[in-house]
């Protein structure tokens, strides 16, 4: 069986390093054996995608932006866990995507994190999901999603 950074890695993914809180609120909180994990944002080392689904952002670019959100959720999982192994499982995520009034396919957007957890996890990343459009998201990101996981 491979580990789940194996399993990124034949799909050409990485793990980012976690990143900072940018206000007041911690990345993560721990209770009893889960962790909820403050939304990440579709950002990268490269700025991230911005902007609005259907307002100049194609469903193409939503579904890249969710699955950067997916791989920050792992990037802190590892930071507070130390180890991805240490997950049992995908319990719920919380999409949430920037649209133009008239955008519609929003479960289709946050449908490539979840394929990412999947991915990652096998079995035990199918998990319970909201996918909400929204009129604006925290510094013009197009997607952020926060979770919340079992952990040994």
């Amino acid at each position: 069986m491979s580990t789940v950074e194996e399993r990124l890695k034949a799909l050409g993914l990485t793990v980012p390093q976690a990143a900072a809180p940018v206000a007041n609120y911690v990345p993560f909180v721990i209770q009893g054996n889960t962790i909820y994990i403050s939304g990440q944002v579709s950002n990268d080392a490269s700025g991230g995608i911005k902007g609005k689904l259907g307002g100049g952002l194609s469903l193409e670019q939503g579904q890249a932006a969710a699955q950067l959100c997916g791989l920050s959720l792992l990037g802190q999982l590892k930071a507070a866990l130390g180890d991805l192994s240490r997950v049992k499982r995908v319990v719920k995520l919380n999409g949430f995507v920037n649209v133009a009034p008239d955008f519609d396919p929003i479960p289709s957007v946050i449908n490539a994190c979840s394929d990412l957890m999947v991915a990652a996890f096998e079995d035990a990343g199918r998990h319970a999901r909201s996918a909400v459009g929204v009129a604006n998201l925290p510094l013009g990101f197009a997607v952020e999603v926060d979770g919340v996981f079992e952990i040994e």
